[in-house]
């Protein structure tokens, strides 16, 4: 590894929670390697403790769907501002971009102006909708680095310089306690069925998903024996949750909530009830059989409908290429049909071994671990490559 004199300014961009956590896990590894980067950019709490001057929180761009955008805009405009002149301030060797392509894409544009070259970690889903976006990639990015086995080729083919890399989440996603141990922090009893509840990272998608979800948990507690636990997301205010409990009072089984024990909940849960995002992919992991549910305003399920082009919401069922687990989306979601798809769950054991056989081919199709890793050592070879401090133009 190759001793720089002076610090290399680096620029790190995460504009969710999953970004911040790849953001932080890169941040060590980059150090790891080579203690000679200076870090700065948009992030969280992950990135802050790994580092990462984060001149911008994410927080500012945490927004959802179409229509609820435009009340955040003002916000994220202001931050977008203050990304843009702090890396032209700063001059970094290398902008690292993580997901978030609303922000991200844009963000990219810029810095291109500013002869600073870009590396895009975790591909904008371009094979599922907004298919033009490729052809924007071309003339913004560098070098895409992508999670999923079947993305590198979809660059390579449109001439964008592309590495697979795996998923982040293989090797990172255990649970850290036993089973006992776990049913004794929650206060409830290991030898009844356990539902989880994930209804999402950002309190929009939990105020659209988790009324529905609580619903649903009041007819199971009618029908049987059966305890609920709601994972809590790090991003969201377990207090608020808690508010929202107390307005189904109607459900007849013990129910807990928990932050930061995602894993814990999925690993020791019959089965689980999560929000269509990462967590899905977290689930498979964790061999969790699952209902996938997901909701958003009205006008921005009708305007996604015209722009999504994929037979499946779900990671998991993307990558497994058929039905792996049930999708109940918009309309499809009520109280009843969940309530339903989870007791057929529960009820049958060659459903649930089904679903942990689709899991294990998903399995095989996120990698084999050490994607950070790599990761970091894709950047080491940039930073070397792009040895000249970017001018501005």
């Amino acid at each position: 590894m190759p001793e720089y004199s002076n610090p290399v300014t680096v620029m790190m961009v995460a504009g969710e929670r999953s970004g911040d956590v790849y953001g932080g896990r890169l941040a060590i590894a980059l150090r790891a390697r080579q203690t000679g980067f200076s870090l700065f950019g948009c992030g969280g709490d992950a990135m802050r403790q790994a580092g990462v001057d984060t001149v911008v929180d994410s927080h500012q761009f945490a927004m959802v769907g179409i229509t609820e955008v435009a009340s955040g805009l003002p916000r994220a405009y202001r931050a977008f501002g203050d990304l843009v002149q702090e890396a032209g301030r700063r001059k970094p060797r290398l902008a690292i971009l993580i997901d978030s392509p609303s922000l991200n894409m844009r963000l990219a544009t810029r810095l291109k102006r500013l002869g600073i070259p870009v590396l895009y970690f975790v591909s904008p889903q371009i094979w599922a909708w907004k298919k033009w976006r490729l052809r924007q990639l071309g003339t913004r990015v560098d070098k895409m680095v992508c999670i999923f086995d079947f993305e590198e080729q979809i660059y390579r083919k449109a001439s964008i310089p592309a590495e697979y890399v795996g998923h982040p989440l293989v090797g990172a996603v255990r649970s850290c306690v036993s089973r006992q141990e776990f049913f004794a922090r929650a206060g409830l009893d290991p030898s009844v069925e356990t539902v989880a509840l994930l209804p999402g990272s950002r309190e929009i998608e939990v105020s659209y998903i988790l009324p529905t979800a609580l619903s649903a948990a009041a007819l199971l507690s009618e029908r049987r024996r059966v305890q609920f636990l709601v994972a809590v997301a790090p991003t969201l205010d377990a207090a608020r949750i808690e508010s929202r409990l107390h307005r189904h009072s109607n459900i007849r089984a013990p129910l807990r909530i928990m932050a930061h024990s995602t894993y814990d909940i999925l690993a020791h849960s019959a089965v689980a009830v999560v929000a269509s995002g990462t967590a899905t992919i977290e689930a498979a992991l964790l061999d969790c059989p699952m209902v996938v549910v997901y909701r958003v305003s009205p006008v921005t399920a009708f305007l996604a409908r015209w722009m999504v082009d994929v037979p499946f919401f779900s990671m998991v069922n993307i990558l497994a290429g058929d039905e792996a687990v049930p999708e109940l989306i918009q309309k499809g979601f009520t109280a009843r049909r969940l309530a339903g798809e989870t007791e057929r769950i529960l009820n049958h054991p060659e459903v649930q071994s089904k679903m942990r056989q689709e899991f294990q081919a998903v399995r095989g199709r996120l990698g084999n671990g050490g994607a950070i890793e790599q990761l970091a050592r894709i950047v080491e070879e940039m930073v070397q490559n792009f040895h000249s401090e970017p001018r501005q133009r």
